[in-house]
């Protein structure tokens, strides 16, 4: 599998050393310009107006600053397009998904399969519980510059699709009594914490509460890897992580 990696972060770095250590082949990677200038083969977005299809497949773990343009190459190419990137806006994410019409695309907040079969179970646990107070918690390290983090937002949109419950991120000072269409949202940071969530469901002298921790980056590395190998095989289309999960 040739791969293009948008994003030469953390995270882009070690799909690299994994994908080549599998015997992949990172085909070219791309970053803004100041990154581009600092690294080596590493091309500033640009560049793409004018490349050809290099890679069977994108994986995008970079910035919404990029994902325009990274969208639009993918459109042109006709490369199938894995996206782990945070924070788009919604006129991208409806960009993305039309995407799906011409090529076989997918976007996950998280690619770890233990956050995914949480997302997956979260629908009936909250259905199970209904009229229990809910509170989303998150932890991670000090240098992530987003809160709550987008895992946690997909979290919540698992238990409320539909938008019925408020969400309040943080309560201080006279906050008054919790009301029964909120969930609570809460954003912890520290250390070196690669990433724990936590929802707890908190009835009547009981609470039930359903954690992830992940001990390293290494596990999303691997759940996207495994998605972009399935998803270079598939039809067009807009996937999500529970179809390469449970297919």
């Amino acid at each position: 599998m040739r791969v293009l990696i948008s994003g030469y972060g953390r995270m882009g770095k070690l799909i690299e050393q994994t994908l080549e250590a599998a015997g992949d082949k990172v085909a070219i990677k791309v970053d803004t310009e100041e990154v581009a200038a600092k690294s080596i083969n590493v091309i500033p977005p640009e560049r793409l107006e004018t490349l050809g299809k290099v890679a069977d497949v994108i994986m995008d773990f970079s910035h919404p600053s990029l994902s325009d343009k990274i969208m639009a190459y993918a459109r042109r190419t006709g490369t199938p397009l894995l996206s782990g990137t945070t924070n788009m806006t919604k006129a991208q994410h409806e960009a993305f998904e039309a995407l799906g019409e011409s090529i076989p695309v997918i976007w996950a907040s998280n690619y770890s399969f233990g956050i995914n079969l949480f997302m997956h179970i979260l629908p009936e646990v909250a259905k199970a519980l209904r009229g229990w107070d809910i509170e989303i918690t998150e932890t991670h390290h000090n240098k992530k510059v987003d809160a709550p983090s987008g895992t946690a937002k997909s979290l919540a949109n698992a238990i409320d699709p539909n938008g019925e419950f408020e969400r309040v991120y943080g309560r201080s000072g006279n906050c008054g009594a919790r009301t029964k269409k909120e969930i609570g949202m809460h954003a912890l940071r520290g250390g070196s914490v690669v990433g724990e969530h936590k929802v707890d469901f908190f009835g009547n002298d009981e609470v039930f509460e359903i954690t992830h921790k992940a001990s390293s980056r290494q596990i999303l590395v691997d759940g996207a890897i495994t998605a972009a190998h399935k998803l270079v095989v598939k039809n067009p289309g807009c996937y999500t992580m529970e179809d390469i999960i449970f297919e």
